[in-house]
């Protein structure tokens, strides 16, 4: 199952987002087909399926009130698992049925609108070991027993084809290629064992950097800071647990799955989720440690290894992003998340 937040791309300035589902013939990501073609628009069917059996709006809670945005639902107690049977009983009524919304005539935005926080780990090998070596060391040890993250800014956030621009003090904008998870329902001191059972879904992730800003702010010890605060961008949908088991082995940290950037057309990046030192059951575990994670919550993969180009740029684009790129991430299962990179307004205040 997919989910989306959607506006009408000719539609009003400003409407609100809607809470569409692509069902699994769809576009199924299993069969080599990523991107769904058309979306069901999940309140015309609750409202159908309580016209249908009027005892739904009394037995249900997801049938008891309009859907609004995911973020709603999410806050009134459901999981994302609640809208499965919504979705695999819904019938066409026609081939121009006003419940099915064609991808053409859409606008996506982040499947998560207000996350309430967003931690970023750090849990690729690769990746870290690069970061190391560039300042002459090596990986600390503790490294290999503690999934490390840090807190970044919610006050950001992108969905896919937002523009992204540098901040106005760099000029060093850099990719990262991450995998994010979803939680869907309130977690505390949760094991290794069972931390994915707290994950609704998951999504591509961007987690732009300003290399010039936070190597500055990194030599004290603390941050990154404003290298990091001003983009995150998550899409284009997503994807629930399910539909990525079979690429999962017995013991693996994570799906066997590619996942590349591209600029510009031209491949930059490659690595495969399953390289992850860790899950995500011991992020959410080291997470969820002492702390309440709540509903919304983005958990961040970290970069996968080659998966920015502080690490690659040498050897493909010879340069950081400047304005007029286009920057898309591909995780297979996932889609391919797009951000045209731009100037920055002249004045924003």
């Amino acid at each position: 199952m997919r989910l989306a937040h959607v506006r009408d791309r000719h539609g009003p300035s400003g409407a609100p987002w809607r809470l569409v589902a692509a069902g699994a013939a769809n576009g199924d990501p299993a069969t080599g087909d990523p991107a769904p073609r058309s979306w069901i628009e999940l309140e015309v069917a609750r409202r159908r399926a309580v016209a249908a059996d009027p005892r739904l709006a009394h037995n249900s809670v997801l049938h008891r009130r309009p859907i609004g945005t995911l973020d709603d639902v999410l806050a009134a107690g459901l999981r994302v698992e609640a809208f499965r049977d919504l979705v695999e009983d819904f019938e066409p009524r026609d081939d121009d049925d006003d419940a099915v919304l064609s991808d053409e005539d859409l606008v996506f935005g982040p499947p998560i609108l207000r996350p309430p926080s967003l931690r970023d780990f750090y849990a690729f090998e690769g990746h870290v070991r690069t970061m190391w070596e560039r300042r002459g060391g090596e990986v600390p040890e503790a490294w290999y027993r503690l999934p490390i993250f840090y807190f970044s800014n919610v006050s950001e956030i992108r969905g896919p084809n937002d523009p992204v621009s540098s901040p106005a003090a760099s000029s060093e904008l850099d990719y990262e290629l991450e995998v994010a998870a979803l939680i869907d329902t309130p977690a505390l001191d949760l094991t290794a064992d069972r931390g994915e059972t707290a994950i609704g879904g998951y999504t591509i992730f961007n987690d732009w950097s300003a290399r010039d800003l936070q190597r500055e702010e990194t030599t004290v010890r603390l941050g990154p800071a404003k290298g990091k605060d001003f983009a995150s961008s998550f899409g284009p949908w997503l994807v629930t647990p399910d539909e990525l088991a079979s690429a999962r082995a017995r013991d693996a940290t994570g799906p066997d799955l590619a996942m590349t950037a591209e600029v510009n057309g031209v491949e930059t990046s490659r690595g495969r989720w399953s390289d992850a030192q860790f899950s995500f059951g011991e992020m959410i575990a080291r997470a969820s440690a002492d702390a309440r994670l709540r509903p919304g919550d983005l958990l961040g993969s970290g970069t996968v290894g080659t998966g920015c180009l502080l690490e690659v740029r040498d050897a493909t684009l010879g340069r950081y992003l400047q304005p007029g790129d286009e920057v898309v991430l591909r995780v297979d299962r996932l889609g391919a998340l797009r951000t045209p990179v731009v100037a920055r307004p002249g004045d924003r205040s």
